[in-house]
């Protein structure tokens, strides 16, 4: 069985190669510089590239003492150094110890005029950007019927959304003829009122994508009145086109992610606005049918028919209450009536005279009680059990009261 290694193990095996490599440690490497970044760290970035291929490359803060002037876009220079692999992730790159200036090309030059002039006249101020819309429905496409442009445009925009219209306007992209090819077709589309223009085609050197450096491709896009696109080769590749275009697009592919909106994902967002919708519609009534509901009871609680109700009731159990009160109270009565009855018949003289004792009283009624009451001569009066007699006083005495 074959021998497994890790990817850790694969790529300190292949930077050990080009370690043991002579022509690799001590190289100088001629190019065009491209995609130039000065890191916060005193690092140098760049890709240092010609006609068929490029290379990345970087320079440490600490060989910067050596460089003798500003490394920019487009120069031509000679960078000696070593070729070496970066193990964490795999790839190599050009370490740079030393640069020289090789010389700006003529095609460097003129771009550099061009775009300094433009920039002068105001055509990349961000004031003229028009915006691009969101929601694209038809959208122009100038670049070449054939090559690998159209076909990432078409494949991408299919993709993202099939109800798009594309329009393609053929367009020579590179030699004799192009820009004025290129402002035909940008004239064309705009006086169709599209949404959306793209303008770009693939990769290149410098001179493959000249045309759309031109003066005339560049006051083309500025004048048209429908928002362009740029996608002009790949993503280090800058043209005067990408400045002066309301929105730069690294790649024809990008370009198409940018003009037209991915249906699916706005068929989600609807969904989700729509269920988040009828989550609130949801709550709402819920919170509408319970104040309904509380509404309801406050209305029956105060219904004059309930009140009335509910005064009549208490009015019942107010008579009920009266009425057990009262028949407490004659009851107490009765019982104390009885009690005080029965005290009075033991006082009553009625039944004192039953046990054989009389009631005295003079003609008029009055009550004798003492023989000092009456005189010898006054009639009296005695009740006795069974009747009345009329007696008449013949003498009255006093007794001691001592009873002697």
């Amino acid at each position: 069985m074959a021998s497994v290694y890790s990817v850790s193990q694969v790529n300190a095996y292949i930077k050990n190669m080009f370690a043991q490599d002579f022509a690799l440690n001590r190289i100088s490497v001629k190019g065009e510089v491209s995609n130039c970044k000065y890191h916060t760290s005193g690092h140098i970035y760049f890709t240092l590239k010609d006609r068929l291929g490029a290379i990345q490359a970087m320079m440490f803060a600490g060989r910067r003492r050596g460089l003798a002037f500003r490394l920019e876009e487009g120069q031509q220079v000679v960078v000696k150094g070593s070729i070496e692999v970066y193990e964490r992730d795999g790839r190599y790159q050009l370490y740079a110890s030393e640069i020289t200036l090789d010389g700006t090309g003529d095609l460097f030059k003129r771009f550099e005029k061009l775009r300094n002039e433009l920039e002068e006249m105001g055509m990349f101020a961000p004031e003229y950007k028009q915006p691009i819309p969101r929601y694209a429905k038809r959208v122009g496409i100038v670049t070449a019927d054939t090559g690998a442009a159209i076909r990432d445009i078409i494949n991408i925009s299919t993709r993202r959304n099939p109800y798009v219209q594309l329009i393609l306007c053929p367009a020579l992209v590179q030699g004799a003829g192009a820009a004025p090819s290129i402002v035909r077709g940008i004239e064309r589309l705009d006086a169709m009122g599209l949404d959306v223009l793209i303008v770009g085609r693939g990769g290149g050197s410098i001179e493959d994508l000249w045309a759309f450096n031109e003066e005339a491709v560049a006051r083309a896009i500025f004048a048209c009145r429908t928002p362009i696109i740029s996608a002009v080769g790949h993503e280090t590749d800058v043209t005067i086109a990408d400045y002066v275009a309301d929105l730069r697009a690294p790649t024809p592919s990008a370009a198409a992610e940018l003009a037209v909106f991915d249906y699916r994902l706005f068929e989600e967002q609807l969904r989700g606005s729509k269920e988040r919708l009828d989550k609130a519609l949801f709550r709402r009534k819920e919170q509408a049918d319970h104040r309904l509901e509380q509404y309801r009871l406050r209305l029956r609680m105060f219904n004059p028919e309930r009140q009335i109700n509910e005064k009549r009731q208490r009015l019942a159990d107010m008579e009920a209450s009266m009425e057990r009160l009262m028949e407490r109270r004659l009851t107490e009565r009765r019982h104390r009536l009885a009690l005080l009855s029965g005290q009075l018949h033991g006082l009553s003289p009625l039944k004192k005279i039953s046990k054989g004792f009389g009631f005295l009283t003079d003609e008029e009624g009055r009550r004798i009680e003492s023989a000092g009451d009456v005189r010898p001569g006054e009639n009296l009066k005695i009740r006795v059990s069974d009747g009345r007699i009329l007696t008449k006083v013949l003498e009255t005495g006093l007794e001691a009261a001592d009873g002697n």
